[in-house]
């Protein structure tokens, strides 16, 4: 059995306060840095802008997925929202539990089944689980399964081209934006995961290929972008087609 190192040091924080030893990610374009992991138990003070406006958008019964310890949940219960936190993470999903999140799936989103939401919701670049382009039109694909009419995806991603140059190395053969990562913490590595950065104009040109209309709501200073879609409908597809 793989094991959950993410898990074992938000376990430790969430129990001590602290971390004792720093919990590392290594990246396949070279860098190895220091992940701060308070960020992950942060609360509605300290969600940047992006977020509130993203949170704001909310509506219906919302998935919150790759939930982490639900601080995005955690704030839309408060708000009388119905919630649902996805994980993959058991000790994550555990924290969840003792923080209050109150319905709580633990698994692999592209594994859920027989349920419908009007708000997807992935914060964080949580849309990195794609991994890759071509899992990124997989994941258009399954979310319209779980979408209810008038349904909404919300989710924020960066074009992280500027890395490149920063860091001095070659882009890849495949996609800038697909990245292997893979945490390290008290002398243990986690199993190395696939995480995808995309940028607007490949963000647009799949999504228009997978039928969704694309909306790009706000924008910061670091090239992160926040995004809202829908599957587009019959007759949208026929105005836009028509001469």
């Amino acid at each position: 059995m793989e094991r959950d190192v993410y898990g074992e040091a938000l376990n430790d924080f969430h129990t001590l306060g602290e971390l004792k030893e720093p919990l590392f990610l290594h990246s396949s374009y070279g860098d190895i840095e220091e992940m701060p992991i308070e960020v992950f138990f942060r609360d509605e003070e300290d969600f940047p802008e992006l977020e509130h406006i993203a949170l704001a958008l909310c509506d219906g019964h919302v998935l919150d997925v790759g939930a982490g310890v639900g601080g995005h949940a955690l704030h839309l219960q408060q708000k009388g929202f119905l919630v649902d936190a996805i994980e993959q993470s058991a000790i994550a999903c555990s924290i969840m539990a003792q923080r209050g999140v109150q319905t709580i799936l633990e698994g692999d989103f592209f594994k859920l089944e027989n349920k419908q939401y009007d708000t997807l919701l992935l914060l964080m670049n949580g849309i990195g689980l794609a991994g890759t382009l071509e899992g990124f039109r997989s994941f258009l694909r399954h979310a319209k399964t779980l979408l209810r009419k008038n349904g909404q995806l919300l989710f924020d991603s960066s074009n992280i081209a500027y890395l490149y140059d920063e860091y001095k190395i070659e882009k890849p053969k495949h996609y800038f934006g697909e990245i292997r990562f893979q945490y390290a913490y008290k002398g243990h590595t986690g199993q190395p995961f696939a995480w995808l950065y995309i940028d607007q104009d490949e963000l647009i040109k799949i999504a228009r290929e997978e039928n969704w209309v694309v909306q790009i709501l706000f924008e910061d200073d670091n090239d992160q972008y926040l995004v809202r879609m829908e599957p587009r409908t019959p007759q949208q597809t026929e105005q836009e087609s028509a001469p």
